[in-house]
């Protein structure tokens, strides 16, 4: 039995059309359409243009039809947090805000004078990040918006593309539980912060949980594309969701480290996690696949880079490093001087990447990075000595032994980052899929459709279809 699965992943700088094709032995994926993302600046402000994002969303999908490809089901994950306003007619209310915009810096503060901060977390289990949508709410408000104060729904991301494909509002379990405004354990929104960020809970669309149908493409979408009506079925809809649901692990003694713009670095629990050690570690509970908790933290990741490149690019350089280049620089380079902290805001949106990290050093009495490739060498030994401290607070929590650390994600292909993680860590990397991500996604539909059926059979597929680099820590 094949089934003919397309998922839409959707990052922060780029996003994919995937087709899967699932049978009885193993994944086949390609690649039908890939797209940049980036966030368009109006008035100082930030958004994310939804509707070129349709429109690409509906390129990839017409190379499926134009094909005359059967197509049994389509699944839809992006980031977490932001979300657009939909009003009562069903028009979305102009462009989702971007969580970069720094219309919600301070924000967090000011709304711990009307619910304490221990308080929220105790009620969700929530890392504190000023972008959360709890406080982008509040925020809103504060501006008065007009969008939110006319919209009948607001939809997260990945619901409010799969609304524009089917015309049903739904609100998917993952991607809510990254908003600070559920309860982890009742799994149900909390009437006091709803109140305190100035909404109700009639905002948000009926739940459903990952594998629930959503419905079949509108119409004008079936004959735009050619696929027909094809259902569109509710995935893990945030991002890390669907990308820990591929871990390839055959038992539950590992560690995840989910490598891209971000890295989410965390443990699978089959309950929420929420003491004072863990608010004080500022360690999240989101919901995973099959109601697992994904107790994890959020730890810059490669946007350092990223950025790095933004600015080499934008300086006008006849050259710019290819990302295969940019690997051979940092190894050559050698072992670093400085360190910096990946988390620290001065990174969170500067204008010049290679200057904040500059300017960090200098104003710490470190020796700034002396050319590109010991700024990258910086970045990466950086980013290892974080993820080790961030394993030793999780093996202080868990409650069995961390034998291994699962990385997947684009993060998997570092091979020179893996082996600084290895050994920061001191226990085995195993790398691999880097396409976690799209994988989870085909393979929560896989399993609506009926092809497998527990999350450890999940992972047995994946297994199979997948291969993986694992890294040894080298003594010191």
């Amino acid at each position: 039995m094949q089934k003919n699965i397309i998922g839409v992943d959707l990052g922060a700088t780029s996003g994919r059309v995937i087709l899967a094709r699932a049978g009885d032995d193993r994944l086949r994926m390609e690649e039908l359409h890939r797209f940049p993302n980036r966030m368009r600046e109006i008035d100082g402000r930030f958004y994310w243009d939804i509707h070129a994002l349709y429109e690409e969303i509906l390129r990839g999908l017409s190379v499926a039809g134009g094909r005359g490809e059967r197509i049994d089901s389509i699944g839809i994950d992006t980031w977490g947090v932001d979300f657009a306003c939909v009003d009562p007619d069903g028009d979305l209310l102009g462009l989702p805000r971007a969580y970069r915009d720094p219309y919600t810096d301070g924000v967090p503060e000011e709304f711990f004078r009307t619910v304490p901060r221990e308080s929220v977390y105790a009620k969700t289990g929530i890392q504190v990040m000023n972008f959360n949508s709890l406080y982008q709410l509040y925020a809103l408000n504060r501006e008065q918006s007009p969008a939110l104060a006319a919209a009948e729904h607001v939809l997260f991301m990945p619901d409010a593309l799969s609304y524009l494909l089917t015309g049903e509002q739904v609100c998917e379990y993952t991607i809510l539980s990254t908003s600070q405004l559920m309860n982890p354990r009742t799994r149900e929104l909390d009437g006091e912060l709803l109140r305190a960020a100035g909404v109700d809970a009639s905002l948000f669309a009926r739940r459903v949980m990952p594998g629930e149908r959503v419905g079949v493409l509108r119409d004008e979408v079936a004959r735009r594309t050619g696929l027909g009506r094809v259902e569109v079925f509710a995935v893990a809809g945030h991002d890390t969701a669907s990308a820990i649901a591929a871990v390839p692990a055959a038992d539950e003694r590992f560690a995840y480290l989910s490598s891209g713009t971000w890295s989410l670095m965390g443990i699978e629990l089959p309950a929420p996690v929420i003491t004072e050690e863990s608010c004080a570690m500022n360690f999240t509970n989101e919901g995973g696949v099959d109601g697992t908790t994904r107790f994890l933290k959020n730890i810059t990741g490669m946007w350092l880079l990223e950025e790095c490149r933004r600015i080499w690019a934008k300086e006008g350089r006849t050259y710019t490093y290819t990302y295969a280049e940019i690997m051979a620089m940092a190894a050559a380079a050698g072992p670093g001087r400085t360190r910096i902290d990946p988390d620290d805001e001065a990174f969170a949106h500067p204008a010049d990447m290679p200057a904040a990290i500059r300017d960090w050093c200098r104003g710490r009495g470190k020796v700034p990075p002396a050319d590109d490739a010991a700024l990258v060498r910086c970045i990466f030994e950086s980013l290892a000595a974080r993820y080790g401290e961030v394993l030793d607070n999780l093996r202080g929590v868990a409650p069995f032994a961390i034998e291994r650390l699962h990385v997947i994600g684009g993060g998997a292909q570092n091979d020179l980052l893996n082996q600084l993680t290895a050994d920061a860590c001191g226990i085995p990397v195993v790398a691999g899929p880097s396409e976690a991500t799209a994988i989870g996604n085909v393979m929560v539909q896989a399993r609506a459709l009926g092809l497998v059926g527990s999350l450890a059979r999940m992972r047995d597929y994946i297994r199979r279809s997948v291969e993986v680099r694992e890294f040894l820590p080298r003594t010191k």
